[in-house]
């Protein structure tokens, strides 16, 4: 099995460090994940993962505190790119069609992830609801997607918000906003991860997104305006 290729998250001005950072990070995720699922969440050790990313034990606690924290950087990916693609998506579609075009845009395989990686995806997400202990890393990685999304929907949502420094705070209605968006596709996403579906047609991550995003055709969307 070749090694998964996460989404690049979404360009923003950051340092050569932070960048370095990020990238070690993202080498010691792809490293866990190669070993949980080859040896199992509970026979590898972070020194195995460690010595699999070719740094020092001492190296690793650095990034991360626990051997699950240390996939946080693949679930993360997935979410950062959908986000992004919310974001970028034409500024005259609607929220619902800004949604929908996000999740073509990065759920169906070619277009933001390969199909070989949605099948490390369907693997972690498996892994996670297997392990109390990387399910909750999952759920924060979530959490994490849901605030900045809400951050996104504000600036879709606010005139001349693009031309705004930092990200504008989400009103208690956005951030419910985000939260029924997030969980339209998480779930859709975990759903896919337990059956067998291949990652592309309608029972796939971006079909099942879809359809539990028309059925939230009631969902006040536009009166998130303010």
């Amino acid at each position: 099995m070749s090694s998964p290729t996460p989404p690049s998250p979404a360009a923003t001005p950051v340092s050569l460090t932070e960048r370095r950072k990020a990238a070690t990070r993202m080498d010691i995720a792809r490293a866990a994940a190669q070993l949980f699922v080859k040896h199992g969440l509970r026979a590898t050790r972070a020194e195995d993962i460690a010595q699999a990313a070719g740094i020092a034990p001492r190296t690793f606690y650095r990034y991360f505190a626990t051997k699950e924290e240390s996939v946080a950087p693949l679930y993360a990916a997935g979410a950062q790119l959908w986000a992004e693609a919310v974001r970028q998506a034409p500024a005259d579609l609607t929220v619902p069609q800004a949604l929908e075009h996000a999740v073509r845009h990065t759920l169906t395989p070619g277009a933001g992830v390969s199909a070989a990686s949605w099948e490390w995806v369907r693997t972690l997400i498996r892994l996670a609801e297997a392990s109390p202990s990387l399910r909750k890393v999952w759920a924060e990685v979530c959490q994490a997607g849901e605030r900045t999304l809400a951050e996104v929907l504000a600036e879709r949502l606010t005139p001349g918000g693009d031309d705004v420094a930092g990200p504008l705070p989400a009103r208690p209605d956005l951030r419910f906003a985000a939260a029924v968006a997030s969980a339209a596709v998480r779930t859709a996403v975990e759903a896919w991860a337990t059956g067998d579906a291949p990652a592309s047609g309608p029972a796939g991550p971006a079909g099942l997104a879809l359809r539990n995003l028309g059925a939230l055709g009631e969902f006040p969307w536009e009166g998130c305006r303010g």
